[in-house]
């Protein structure tokens, strides 16, 4: 079996965990970010060869691919991406800054296989008081969205950490990979969202 493709857009930062742990499972990771060298260890990054690519990182049974990307340039972002993907990617994951989802994701959509699973990543500042969330961005591709909020713990509020915004992905992911049916995850606390679906 070839190894499959996942496209990771935040996947540097808190979604760190989700990237790492799709690379545990055989998936070859490709994660664009404005800071690709800080996705891969010492030794990646002394092998740079340029300010787009980050070369291919073996860890695990899977692998990662860092791209230099900027979601202001969505256009420029999957030509990068494009150069280092030998297929259509089987799945996407993507935290995307609310002003650039939408031209990101539409850019991005001609390197996913036909009726690949999608994940779209959301803070709880996207949704809306009265609309709820934005509708997923990919017609065509079942879409499993996450809400992230907080944590309360007696009279503190906290945001969530990066290891429990990795789990609530993950679920959403498994869930995705499983063929299930397009649904609303949410993770921690959002006090602005009545829950609808």
């Amino acid at each position: 079996m070839s190894e499959r493709t996942a496209l990771v857009l935040g996947g540097t930062g808190m979604l760190k965990g989700c990237a790492d742990e799709l690379v545990a499972q055989g998936w070859r990771v490709v994660l664009p970010s404005r800071r690709p060298d800080g996705a891969l260890g010492t030794a990646a990054k002394a092998a740079l060869r340029g300010r787009a690519h980050v070369p291919h990182a073996t860890t695990g049974q899977g692998s990662r691919i860092a791209v230099a990307a900027d979601w202001a340039r969505p256009a420029e972002l999957a030509d990068r991406v494009r150069e280092v993907v030998t297929g259509p990617a089987d799945l996407l994951v993507a935290w995307v800054h609310a002003s650039y989802r939408e031209a990101v994701l539409r850019a991005i959509a001609p390197l996913l296989a036909p009726r690949a699973p999608v994940v779209e990543v959301h803070d709880s500042g996207a949704v809306h008081p009265v609309r709820g969330l934005p509708d997923p961005a990919l017609d065509g591709h079942p879409t499993q969205q996450v809400v992230l909020g907080f944590t309360c713990h007696g009279d503190s509020t906290r945001w969530l950490s990066h290891e429990e915004t990795s789990t609530g992905v993950l679920t959403a992911v498994h869930r995705a990979l499983d063929g299930r049916p397009p649904s609303v995850h949410q993770v921690g606390e959002v006090d602005t969202w009545v829950m609808r679906h």
